[in-house]
């Protein structure tokens, strides 16, 4: 099982298997443009395989300038 955390609301999601962070974020309505995936110390690239096990948190991404 893959759980992921949502750090912004501290929202939780479990799914049985993912094949990358591009999947995860369509299933959550999130582009990649806008968070960071992260599983341990970790950043994963949307093409990056996650595989069926571990944790995985998302950070949004806040720009200012």
């Amino acid at each position: 099982m893959v759980d992921v955390i949502i750090e912004a609301t501290g929202e939780r999601h479990t799914f049985r298997s993912l094949n990358t962070v591009l999947q995860l974020l369509g299933k959550l309505g999130l582009k990649s443009t806008e968070v960071l995936v992260i599983r341990g110390r970790e950043l994963l690239t949307p093409d990056r395989a996650i595989g069926h096990e571990g944790e995985i948190r998302i950070r949004h991404v806040v720009s200012r300038g």
